[in-house]
């Protein structure tokens, strides 16, 4: 059975008190791509917000990089944030024609995905936002423990909460209980208005590769995910 959004709620109130991320009055920033993940973060925080002890607001912010986003797409995001009761921003960049035009990058997630958060977080700042929300789910952290062993080295995970102290920002990720099946189900059971990527590079990345390779290795290690997951968990505790 899918997710419902009480369910959601639930995971996401579980995180949010675990490692504390909102305070009374907070203004929440969250980043708005149009893909499935960010949609689901969206509706359960505005659901949450609805009966939270803490109080807080929300605003959507939609960075876009100008690799052909249609009208259409933008319409159906402010939609969608119009009937959760959220203000939604649309930013308009250069970052496609930089970074794909002008400098030709071989490998360009890594700087599209610093100038995004550059744009994002100028934009938070501008609304008068402290915290910004990401959409990263448990399997994003799973996969992102295993990028960082396999091609770096290191046991490495981003946290549920980082101080970003040249701007004196918050990122927040609460969806960490939050699996990326429940999210599948949850938008097909809600009809989320998901928006396609235009990225080119969309699909083609190293993180693809580890959802593979994790998927494959549950033939012989059947655990592997809640492993890696407790692995996940275990370094934030440290780090607490």
């Amino acid at each position: 059975m899918s997710m419902d959004l009480q369910r959601l709620t639930s995971l996401l109130r579980q995180c949010i008190q675990r490692y504390d991320m909102i305070s009374p009055d907070d203004a929440i920033a969250v980043g708005l791509s149009g893909g499935k993940d960010s949609l689901c973060l969206l509706m359960g925080l505005a659901a949450l917000r609805r009966f939270s002890p803490v109080p807080f607001t929300l605003h959507a912010i939609h960075v876009d990089v100008g690799a052909g986003m249609s009208a259409e797409s933008i319409a159906r995001m402010a939609d969608f944030c119009a009937r959760l009761d959220v203000p939604f921003h649309h930013v308009r960049t250069d970052i496609y024609q930089i970074v794909f035009e002008e400098r030709k990058e071989k490998n360009p997630c890594s700087l599209c995905a610093k100038m995004r958060k550059g744009a994002l977080n100028a934009k938070a700042l501008e609304l008068g936002c402290r915290k910004i929300a990401y959409a990263h789910h448990k399997d994003d952290f799973i996969e992102t423990l295993v990028m960082n062993l396999m091609m770096e080295g290191r046991t490495e995970c981003f946290p549920p909460v980082t101080q970003l102290d040249k701007t004196g920002l918050q990122v927040l990720r609460p969806m960490l209980y939050v699996e990326e099946a429940d999210v599948r189900g949850f938008t097909r059971r809600y009809d989320l208005p998901v928006v396609a990527n235009p990225c080119p590079a969309d699909g083609k990345t190293r993180r693809e590769d580890v959802k593979q390779f994790i998927k494959d290795s549950r033939t012989t290690f059947p655990k592997i995910r809640e492993s890696l997951f407790s692995a996940v968990t275990g370094l934030f505790d440290k780090e607490g």
